[in-house]
């Protein structure tokens, strides 16, 4: 399969805003302000940022640049109608870098969009609900088959074709949708459900897109966070689940020229997130165990966990790029349905390395 390798870098800023053509009364309209994220996903040609391993912190730059006007601002002063869209469309125009293929905003952690190539909007808003629930097909001796919770979060994921308008989905509209569900989940023993007598991230997933489709029909993913660390998605037809990590490394970049501080001995606190597409397991709800995913992953993560990455036995480079080209030569035998790895070196800027025809699809 094709691979592909992204660059993605992110910016905060703070500002505020009016936005009138929300309907009257609507809280949006009064002015009021965001901490804002800025993001950006490009994929770049070689040597674009001179050396393996400048891209990130080049990508953050050019970036960083552009929305400065922004900063501690009234956004009205520079767009007419600052929604999250037409914000992600300003910084499109604006941004000097090649290859962009997704810019986003996010307004609140909890909401946010992203704009593709196509101006299509993919409108996102989280969701957090407490329940308990236990997994019934789980071999014997497995923790998920004891009775036990979690405090469950899911995002609703939109994507519609803004045909030049100002903005997409109301994060107010996926709000409304979600109320009845909350109700129904939170404070409960999904396994009580109807539908949810095995209640997996899997399952649980598909049960809220049946029940949401019919309302919404831009509706184009929901993601079920198990944990803060391991999660899945489901769009209709496809199960893509995902675990996350961290590891602790030292680290110098060969290539970087001398004087510059890359070229000398540092770290990072890396945060890695494997993702995967496979069939539904109809017996056990699931597609991989999030244990086994991590089982499989241990034995490279024992390689770069508190270890200099640039010692490391085969791999050419430390730098994010050609770490994540190891890790899938490496990982192809434990787990082969992955076909997407995120490396971030920093909090909201790193690498994607996606090989699969639904790869670069999700866009947070």
């Amino acid at each position: 399969m094709n691979q592909r390798l992204y660059t993605v870098a992110a910016a905060p800023f703070e500002a505020a805003r009016q936005v009138e053509i929300l309907p009257v009364g609507h809280r949006a309209r009064r002015l009021h302000g965001h901490s804002f994220i800025a993001t950006i996903r490009a994929e770049l040609p070689l040597d674009w940022a001179g050396f393996a391993g400048a891209e990130i912190e080049l990508l953050a730059e050019r970036l960083q640049a552009v929305i400065a006007p922004l900063d501690y601002r009234w956004l009205n002063d520079h767009l007419p109608v600052p929604t999250d869209e037409n914000l992600a469309r300003w910084i499109r125009a604006r941004l000097d870098a090649p290859g962009i293929e997704r810019v986003g905003i996010q307004s609140t952690r909890h909401q946010g969009v992203a704009l593709d190539q196509r101006d299509h909007a993919h409108v996102w808003r989280r969701f957090r609900f407490e329940a308990a629930h236990q997994l019934p097909k789980v071999p014997t001796g497995h923790p998920c088959g004891r009775m036990h919770g979690h405090g469950f979060e899911v995002i609703l994921h939109a994507d519609q074709d803004l045909e030049n308008r100002d903005m997409g989905v109301d994060f107010d509209r996926l709000g409304d949708l979600w109320k009845p569900l909350h109700t129904e989940l939170d404070h409960a023993c999904l396994n009580d459900l109807p539908g949810l007598d095995n209640p997996t991230s899997e399952r649980l997933a598909a049960w809220l897109w049946q029940r949401l489709k019919p309302a919404l029909a831009a509706l184009s993913w929901v993601t079920v966070y198990e944990t803060a660390t391991a999660g899945c998605h489901y769009d209709g037809q496809h199960y893509r689940i995902w675990k996350e990590q961290t590891f602790e490394s030292a680290l110098c970049l060969r290539q970087a020229p001398s004087g510059d501080s890359r070229r000398r001995l540092h770290g990072h606190s890396y945060r890695i997130r494997l993702h995967l597409i496979a069939p539904l397991d109809e017996v056990l709800g699931w597609t991989v165990d999030y244990g086994e995913m991590k089982a499989k992953f241990d034995p490279i993560w024992h390689q770069l966990d508190h270890h200099r990455l640039d010692e490391t036995a085969g791999l050419e480079d430390a730098d994010p790029a050609s770490l994540l080209v190891w890790m899938r030569a490496a990982l192809s035998e434990q787990l082969p349905q992955l076909d997407r790895i995120d490396l971030e070196p920093t909090p909201g800027s790193g690498v994607v390395l996606c090989w699969g025809d639904a790869g670069p699809t999700l866009p947070i």
